[in-house]
């Protein structure tokens, strides 16, 4: 886990909570994103990509409809939605 994601986590061997399951899908997200700047015909990655941000945006949606709180914490934490 990096950094991030072990000031989210909720205890010691927190792995499956959603806050740690968005900050490894942003770490994700930027490394595909700078592989993709470099290798524009890659498609695959680029998919990759596409369900990467769609799978963090449904549990930034599941966090901002049950967890308000929690929700608020994990975009400041990530530098999501400035």
């Amino acid at each position: 886990m990096n950094k991030k994601a072990q000031e989210l986590a909720i205890h010691d061997k927190d792995t499956g909570s959603s806050e740690i399951q968005i900050a490894l899908l942003t770490e994700k997200i930027e490394t595909l994103s700078k592989h993709i700047k470099q290798f524009k015909k890659d498609k695959h990655s680029s998919v990759g990509l596409l369900k990467a941000v769609n799978r963090r945006k449904k549990l930034l949606d599941y966090l901002k409809r049950n967890k308000v709180d929690t929700y608020k914490n994990v975009l400041s934490k990530l530098n999501l939605r400035k």
